[in-house]
């Protein structure tokens, strides 16, 4: 069964090294060059989303042009290995510490296809994104620790491994604590040019105006 089938009957599957490691970290130390020396201020973030336990690093590709040019960069890809034309909706970054988890949840309409894409791990140790494998007739707003009885896949994942997925339909999370001091994911999103989700290509920022230059 090649990728396509087999994401197509199961709503997700495992991307073993779609990044290399090199580019994964060089990515990051980019990152961390931009954000300027010193220890990242976490103690002064007074919310987080209700997904999480507590505050965790987190950076949009709107804030930050290369993760928008890694996403539009990996579009032609993600379509061959979804078979659909599809259309980059946002990404962003998410740095976990030692003991976080992420509770089970549905994403918003945006995230029709996804791509969890681990970058780094402190020390090395493999952590797995866990997914519901009945697929959820409509997106649910419910968050909860765990899966309850809902059968499940936990899919352990290195450094350059993704895990392609449904966000919209498959519940997910981090339910195991990070066993790592740190870890670094991108998040990335799509959503089908012909299916029901089209207008949240760009998440709803599509840009219709022609661009215009003018020399003097």
């Amino acid at each position: 069964m090649d990728i396509v089938d087999s994401y197509e009957q199961t709503g997700f599957v495992h991307l073993p090294d779609l990044v290399a490691t090199d580019v994964a970290q060089a990515f990051l130390h980019g990152l961390k060059q931009d954000m300027g020396d010193g220890a990242i201020p976490l103690s002064r973030v007074a919310q987080h989303p209700n997904l999480l336990t507590r505050p965790a690093f987190e950076v949009y590709g709107h804030h930050y042009k290369p993760m928008i040019y890694f996403l539009w960069g990996l579009t032609p890809i993600m379509c061959q290995l979804t078979g659909r034309r599809l259309i980059p909706t946002y990404d962003y970054l998410r740095v976990y510490r030692k003991g976080d988890v992420c509770r089970v949840h549905s994403d918003r309409l945006s995230c029709e296809h996804s791509l969890s894409l681990t970058l780094a791990y402190s020390d090395g140790e493999p952590w797995s994104l866990d997914i519901g494998t009945e697929r959820q007739a409509a997106p649910s707003a419910a968050v909860d620790e765990g899966f309850g009885e809902q059968p499940f896949a936990a899919i352990p994942m290195n450094a350059g491994d993704a895990v392609l997925y449904r966000g919209v339909h498959h519940r997910h999370g981090r339910v195991t604590p990070n066993p790592n001091r740190w870890s670094a994911h991108l998040f990335l999103h799509w959503v089908d040019a012909e299916g029901a989700y089209a207008e949240h290509g760009f998440d709803g920022n599509r840009q219709t105006t022609p661009v215009s230059f003018t020399f003097s």
